[in-house]
């Protein structure tokens, strides 16, 4: 794992706290969280906002960002910053992953917006981006548990899969399976055709099967999932409105489960899966691609279950890179 994804040393000083804030700027959202950190733990949550941008919109086929994608993140970042200046954080950073470190324009988009901002770019590696997603989604677990857990992350562009015990990971591949990239290379239709579900399914599982060795397959024993695909799945099976993170965090989504809802969600256009309890309207059309992939992870590694955590890559830059 990469050095600059270490949490060591990220306290300033001993019993020192830092407000950190995290501007996660990904294929299909762009995040704000701002938080109190202490002696490597999130002391106080004070800020954590999700605005579905699209930046990685047409960037399969392109390799290139849209203007009109960048324009949306600016509009956004925009606002961010006036929380962030409101909270009065010490330190802004901007953690970008899929879509930014695979289009030709990536370097210059994140150039523009440190310059408009003040907000520290951080175009992270796959292994950055896999360290900093494990260490938030298990930084609540026991460090000493030898469990070995998998962490998926379904992005817009990319699903990632990091495999560990404690806060140690010692797998992780970053995959072209993404909730964007694999609707707009197979769903044309509206609702989904059942062809459509099964060419997308046939891809994602092609990708994970040749991107995790079998004996990785065979060592994990639990998983959890992080983003929005897992999230909005919780939402919707306890009928959330508003959104409520603490019922969220840790719910348990079985391989049945995440089935019946595919099934339902698959059935109906776009409209209909806009007004579904639970469901944010900006994630309804990319919530069927990131249910197959869920499933086609779950399967993978023969987990039956898994845990859904709201402790995703925010928190893991805010402890890994935030607090230095």
């Amino acid at each position: 794992m990469s050095a600059h994804a270490d949490p060591a040393g990220a306290s300033s000083a001993p019993g020192s706290r830092v407000r950190a804030a995290i501007v996660d700027i990904g294929t299909n959202s762009t995040r704000l969280y701002i938080a109190d950190v202490r002696e490597g733990r999130i002391e106080r949550e004070l800020v954590r906002r999700t605005t579905v941008t699209r930046l990685g919109a047409g960037v399969d086929a392109s390799g290139r960002l849209h203007p009109d994608s960048m324009r949306r993140v600016y509009d956004t970042v925009k606002e961010y910053r006036r929380q962030i200046d409101e909270h009065q954080t010490g330190t802004a950073i901007a953690v970008l992953t899929s879509a930014v470190r695979d289009a030709a324009n990536g370097r210059a988009f994140a150039d523009e917006l440190e310059s408009r901002f003040a907000i520290a770019p951080h175009i992270l590696s796959g292994d950055e981006e896999a360290a900093l997603t494990f260490l938030g989604a298990t930084s609540e677990h026991d460090p000493g548990d030898s469990t070995q857990i998998l962490v998926s992350d379904i992005g817009g562009g990319s699903t990632e899969l990091i495999a560990g015990r404690g806060r140690e990971a010692d797998f992780h591949v970053s995959t072209q399976a993404g909730v964007v990239r694999q609707s707009e290379r197979h769903i044309h239709s509206d609702p989904p055709t059942d062809e459509e579900l099964r060419e997308l399914a046939a891809d994602a599982r092609e990708i994970l099967e040749a991107a995790v060795p079998e004996d990785v397959r065979r060592s994990v024993r639990h998983g959890i999932s992080v983003a929005g695909t897992p999230t909005s799945l919780a939402a919707i099976a306890q009928r959330l409105d508003p959104y409520d993170p603490a019922r969220v965090q840790g719910y348990v989504l079985t391989v049945t489960e995440c089935e019946e809802q595919l099934t339902r969600l698959a059935s109906m256009p776009l409209e209909r899966r806009r007004q579904v309890t639970g469901l944010h309207p900006d994630r309804a059309p990319t919530i069927v691609a990131g249910v197959v992939i869920l499933l086609e992870v779950l399967r993978l590694f023969d987990l039956q279950a898994v845990e859904v955590s709201e402790h995703d890559i925010l928190r893991g830059a805010a402890l890994g890179l935030g607090a230095r």
